[in-house]
């Protein structure tokens, strides 16, 4: 293995895998941590955490131990895989995991940080992040349940959470080539900056820092930022993934996110399918139970049965003030993980999750070790299969897909 990458979710992850296996890659997303040793073979392993919002030491405990185990596969580049919009509080995570990985690394190249991800209208301009022409700020991120990101400029918001200077990359450097952001780099790294914030507007930008990057040291960003990784390692063709094979039969939707692209999906979703809006208010009283989503998806089995606690940032602010942010998040991740698996017992074979943490949840949930990668949906998000079992799953970003997403995913798992 060349390349190791830690996901802090398993969106996030999946997304990454996506990028280096289109790349020619040959590519695993592992959930959590593994136990054994790589498959023969594998060039990039990525471990995906539910480490996004969690305790920031808890967060550097996992992320360390998964450093661990991909430097005893050989690994010697590791990429940090965060959100394309930066998902974060002014105490962490990425901060401090990106402090202790680059002390465990030891290394003395600085690391580049960059979320940026053109396809899915991520950018970084003058060091802030844009989510289509908005500023993140003023994306609807600001309103996000658990990481409310009202800061647009990555450097300052960066600057909260580690104990390193934060450095720049503008945009000029960046369009003069990889050579000159490699001297950019090195230049920033004599000068204490550790943690160095890219600019990128193209994805021509992406394969440009991804080549300065080179094949060693330690890389902090969206899946975007592995554009130009895989011809690093690349000796000869690409490797050849072997042809998708989804599988037919019964689908289930869930949704936890409250992003604005997913509210869209759900809604047009609802307008042609059965749906079960799922309230966070009866999630924590216990009026609403896993078994009784369960039964609902089960009695609309060819009928892309959709389960939902999407809500408009009001509502889910509301709910938060009655019973605690971290109560609702975790009653919500708690129903679904346990209709997940009762849904796979049942024979369900295409799950298909909208949400970091809800997707989390749910594979953590199906105690899923390996995940194959298969063709994209839309951008950023692939068709996944588990090793040795007949599932098929898609773990979407909150605020990735097209509006008919929910469809397309189902279709694509099925291998239609």
């Amino acid at each position: 293995m060349h390349l190791g990458c830690i996901g802090d979710d398993f969106t996030g992850s999946s997304d990454l895998a996506n990028t280096l296996a289109k790349g020619g890659m040959a590519t695993v997303q592992y959930s959590g941590v593994p136990s054994a040793p790589a498959a023969e073979g594998v060039e990039a392993g990525v471990v995906a955490l539910k480490s996004r919002t969690i305790p920031v030491a808890d967060a550097v405990a996992q992320s360390l131990a998964a450093l661990d185990w991909l430097r005893a596969q050989g690994c010697s580049q590791i990429f940090f895989k965060i959100c394309s919009t930066f998902d974060s509080t002014p105490e962490g995570n990425i901060g401090p995991v990106a402090d202790a990985l680059l002390d465990a690394l030891d290394i003395e190249t600085p690391a580049i940080v960059c979320p940026a991800f053109p396809a899915t209208g991520r950018t970084v301009f003058h060091g802030h992040l844009f989510v289509g022409d908005r500023l993140l700020s003023a994306s609807g991120m600001e309103n996000h349940p658990l990481t409310p990101m009202t800061d647009p400029d990555i450097r300052r918001w960066l600057s909260h959470q580690t104990r390193h200077p934060v450095g720049h990359l503008p945009a000029a450097t960046v369009w003069e080539g990889a050579e000159a952001v490699a001297a950019a780099l090195a230049a920033e790294g004599a000068a204490g900056r550790r943690l160095v914030v890219a600019d990128a507007i193209r994805d021509e930008d992406l394969v440009i820092l991804g080549r300065a990057a080179g094949t060693t040291g330690l890389l902090v960003g969206g899946s975007g930022l592995g554009l130009g990784l895989p011809a690093n390692f690349r000796a000869g063709a690409p490797a050849t993934a072997p042809a998708w094979q989804g599988i037919e039969g019964p689908v289930a939707l869930l949704s936890g996110s409250c992003s604005r692209a997913t509210n869209g999906q759900v809604a047009h979703h609802a307008a042609r399918h059965p749906a079960l809006a799922v309230e966070a208010d009866e999630v924590v009283a216990g009026r609403i139970t896993a078994e009784e989503v369960t039964s609902f998806m089960l009695a609309h089995p060819n009928d892309l049965p959709l389960a939902y606690s999407s809500a408009d940032p009001a509502r889910v602010a509301a709910a938060q003030e009655a019973h605690g942010r971290e109560t609702v998040a975790e009653a919500i991740e708690g129903l679904f993980a346990d209709t997940a698996r009762r849904l796979a017992a049942a024979g369900v074979t295409r799950i298909v999750t909208a949400g970091g943490e809800t997707s989390g949840a749910v594979v953590e949930a199906l105690d899923l070790t390996a995940l194959e990668i298969g063709p994209e949906i839309d951008p950023g998000v692939p068709a996944l299969r588990a090793t040795g079992r007949p599932l098929t799953l898609a773990l979407k970003s909150g605020n990735f897909g097209a509006v008919d997403f929910f469809e397309k995913a189902a279709a694509v798992l099925a291998g239609r």
